[in-house]
């Protein structure tokens, strides 16, 4: 029974740390495309502030999803 409700609990987490991933990066293009348009000669300082922001967060999400995918082949194993 444990289990079944670790894989629950392990498929919501995964649920929400896309949803939340898709959620900051959506953030950061919006807020990086209003600084564009408020200030449009500092554009290329704000797109590459954005790009390497929007790459820390995909590693951080990468790294968190391999960690619970490997938790649930642990959980499967067991």
């Amino acid at each position: 029974m444990g289990g079944g409700l670790a894989f629950v609990g392990l498929s919501i987490g995964i649920g929400l740390l896309v949803a939340g991933a898709a959620y900051g990066i959506g953030k950061l293009a919006a807020a990086a495309m209003e600084g564009i348009a408020r200030q449009p000669e500092a554009a290329g300082n704000i797109r590459g502030a954005a790009i390497v922001l929007a790459a820390l967060i995909e590693g951080f999400t990468f790294f968190a999803l391999i960690v619970l995918i490997i938790a649930l082949f642990v959980l499967k194993i067991n």
